[in-house]
Parts: structure tokens; C-alpha cells; sequence
């Protein structure tokens, strides 16, 4: 009995001693940190890092195939002799094959490092020299992250001129049938410039390229009318008040929003008018409304913002948690005063001809596009594209021109109360 016990006792140790086919097999199973599950979601690419160093700040503009989320960090503020870094990691993100580090040397920034820090994190360092502050915002189509980061240059590099290049301006035929009339007017010789603060404006016709603005009830772009009454605006400032005049597009091309202010700040421009065309769901909204950069009063603002944003309600509500630091060298006062009196030229203007246009005043908005300049700046809505009567004054182009000449007169008015 015990000789049996002896052998049974002796089967199971050795049992127990051999390693189990299924415990083998799991054992040698590996999941690497390189497989993910179908469903989830796709790593976004950082296609692009650019960068524009204006008087007071500069802009990093971070490009990206889709939204992301990002955590900031800063580690030690910048002080002369006593650089700093303020570093984003882009969550579940990878480095386009392109990407590249880029040198700054204006003062504020030597320059910003990329990396993939990790298998899904793109590490953004940014090597300071003398910052105060930064702040960090989203925008879309196409999406990106914009960095803005402020601060006092050396003296050597703050007195140095601002340049007065302009972008290049391919030379290509609008698609308005209004353009000839604009060539027509180059013939006239320009009255010679008069002693005024204002020397220099940035006209922005809004939109363009892929981004058409908003589309009326018969196909009419947004897009295209802005452009031509900016290049009519462009025109007549030249002519009737002798000043130098900047256009962030003459043709039909995308240009980012964070790129248009950054222009005007970059030519040292005095004052900044973005021109547009309205949209509402309401089709029988009409009338014209000019905005300077603050918080919105009101949902349908909100809403308008987003559309001119190209963004949701969503990131016009982040937009907004930041706007009074965004705003800390912002001509406020002055914004809104050259807002009054282009909204009354223009409107009275537009009203000579068509009695039934609405007046809907001078309002405050979150635009990015007003985002960071440094002078006073506008967006103008000539009228709303969504309703079929404006639309049809829209793509006329006599009605381009009294926008012009309404907008025209405005700019006049406020130059004039400043002497």
C-alpha cells in the first residue's frame, strides 16, 4: 500500500515539474507597443513647424493633419544670460518626414527643437531667450496649434526697421468679371502722400483657396467678392489718401489666419481691415455690421465667429477663456473707434443707392484673425451672402465699389479725427 503511495506521489511531482502546452504557449506571446487595435484612432502627423517674429511677440504656428491635444510646460523663464524652455507635447502624434528644427535669433526665441519623444508624442521645445508669457491656441482647416510668445527684445533687435516687403503677388485673373475696371483705374496718377499718422494699412480680403467663406443661395463665394472689393480698397487708398497699401492675398489663395495678422505686424502696418461677406441660417437676415476684436456678447456672435474662424462654438469658447491676455497689446479704443466710423461711411455709402439696407452697427467679436495684431484692427461684413437680394448686390461690381468707396470714406473719417 505505501509502495503504491510511493509511485503515485512520485507521477504528480513530476506532473507539476512539466511546464503545461497552454501556459508554454502564452508565455512566448508578445504584444508590442508598435500594435495597436483597428479601432483606434489614427496618430495624427505634424506636417510643418513655421514661425513670424513681429515687434512685441513671436508666433509659432505648429501644422497638423488633424486635431490634437497637447500638454505646455515652461522650465525656467528666460532672462538675459539665463535662457529658458517652454516645451508642447502633441499627444498621439508622429513627425512628418519633413519636419526640421528651426533657428529664431529675434531676441525672444533662439529657435525650437522637434522630436518624437515617444512612440506616440511629438515633443515641440522651444529655447527661449527673454519671455514673459505664452499662450497656446487651436484652429482648424487645416488644423493647427498656434503658439504665441511675448516678452522684451534686446534693445539692438527692438529698434531694428520692420520691414515693408510685401508676399509676393502672383499675378492671376480673378474670377469676377469686376477686374478690368480695377486695371483700368491704375492709368490715373496717384495723389502724392499727405502727412498723416497713418502711412501704411494691410487690406485682408478673408478666405480664399480651399476655403471658399460662405456660399449664397446661387453659388456666389465669399471669397471671390472680398477679393475684389479688396483690390478696389487697395486701389483708392492709394489714390485718395497716398498711403502704402499691403495686400495678405491679391489672388485667389489660402492664407492662414494666424499668418494674416502676423503680415501686418511684420510690415509695420497702422491699421488692419478684413474684409468679408456675412452668412446667417436665417435667409432673410441682411444688413452690414463691423467687429473688433473682443468677447462675444451674444450666441449669434459666437456663431459668426466660428464660421469666419473656420472653427466649432467649441474652440471659439477656448478662444475666449484666453482672449484678455491675447489682448494685452491690443488697441482696443482705437479698434472700436475706426469700427464706428468705417460702419457709418459704409452704411451710409451702400444706403444712397439702396434705402433698404439695414444699419447693424458696431459689435465685439472673438475673430482670430484680429488675434495679436499690434494696431487697430477690423473685420467688415459688406453684407450677408445668404440672403438672395444681398447676394445678387454682392456679386454686382458698382456694389464693390460703393463698399470701397464706403469703407474708403470711413478710414478717411478716422485719420481726419486724429489730427
Amino acid at each position: 500500500m505505501n509502495r503504491y503511495l510511493y509511485i503515485l506521489t512520485c507521477l504528480v511531482i513530476s506532473c507539476l515539474l512539466q511546464p503545461f502546452p497552454a501556459l508554454a504557449a502564452k508565455k512566448k506571446k508578445v504584444i508590442s507597443s508598435e500594435q495597436t487595435p483597428a479601432t483606434t484612432r489614427p496618430s495624427a502627423v505634424l506636417n510643418a513647424v513655421k514661425h513670424w517674429s513681429n515687434p512685441d511677440y513671436t508666433r509659432i504656428s505648429l501644422e497638423l493633419d488633424r486635431d490634437v491635444t497637447w500638454e505646455a510646460h515652461e522650465l525656467g523663464k528666460g532672462a538675459p544670460g539665463k535662457p529658458g524652455r517652454v516645451y508642447i507635447d502633441l499627444k498621439q502624434t508622429r513627425m512628418g518626414k519633413d519636419v526640421k528644427d528651426i533657428t529664431i535669433g529675434d531676441g525672444l526665441l533662439k529657435g525650437a527643437r522637434i522630436g518624437q519623444y515617444k512612440g506616440d508624442v511629438v515633443r515641440v521645445v522651444l529655447d527661449t531667450e527673454n519671455i514673459k508669457d505664452y499662450k497656446i491656441f487651436p484652429l482648424s482647416d487645416p488644423a493647427r496649434l498656434v503658439i504665441d510668445v511675448r516678452g522684451e527684445r534686446p534693445p539692438e533687435i527692438s529698434r531694428l526697421e520692420p520691414s515693408i516687403t510685401a508676399m509676393p503677388e502672383r499675378v492671376v485673373v480673378p474670377k469676377l468679371e469686376e477686374m478690368p475696371a480695377v486695371a483700368e483705374k491704375k492709368s490715373r496718377p496717384p495723389k502724392k502722400p499727405s502727412i498723416s499718422k497713418i502711412r501704411r494699412i494691410v487690406v485682408d480680403p478673408g478666405h480664399g483657396g480651399h476655403d471658399p467663406g460662405a456660399v449664397g443661395p446661387n453659388g456666389i463665394q465669399e471669397k471671390d467678392v472680398v477679393l475684389a472689393i479688396g483690390l478696389k480698397l487697395r486701389e483708392l487708398f492709394r489714390e485718395e489718401l497716398g498711403v502704402d497699401v499691403v495686400m495678405t492675398r491679391s489672388t485667389d489663395v489660402f492664407i492662414p489666419l494666424e499668418e494674416r495678422t502676423a503680415i501686418a505686424n511684420k510690415v509695420g502696418a497702422d491699421l488692419f481691415l478684413s474684409v468679408h461677406a456675412n452668412a446667417a441660417l436665417n435667409r432673410s437676415a441682411a444688413g452690414i455690421e463691423t467687429y473688433y476684436l473682443n468677447l462675444a456678447k451674444t450666441d449669434k456672435v459666437a456663431q459668426l465667429a466660428a464660421k469666419e474662424n473656420g472653427t466649432s462654438l467649441e474652440k471659439v469658447s477656448v478662444l475666449q477663456a484666453i482672449l484678455f491676455d491675447l489682448m494685452a497689446n491690443y488697441k482696443l479704443n482705437d479698434s472700436a473707434h475706426l469700427a464706428d466710423e468705417v460702419q457709418k461711411a459704409l452704411h451710409k455709402k451702400i444706403r444712397s443707392l439702396h434705402s433698404d439696407v439695414k444699419n447693424l452697427g458696431v459689435k465685439q467679436g472673438p475673430f482670430y484673425v484680429l488675434v495679436g495684431a499690434s494696431m487697430p484692427s477690423i473685420l467688415v461684413e459688406t453684407a450677408f451672402l445668404s440672403n438672395a437680394v444681398e447676394e445678387s448686390r454682392l456679386k454686382d461690381p458698382g456694389y464693390q465699389e460703393m463698399a470701397a468707396e464706403g469703407i474708403l470714406d470711413g478710414v478717411r473719417s478716422y485719420i481726419t479725427s486724429l489730427k
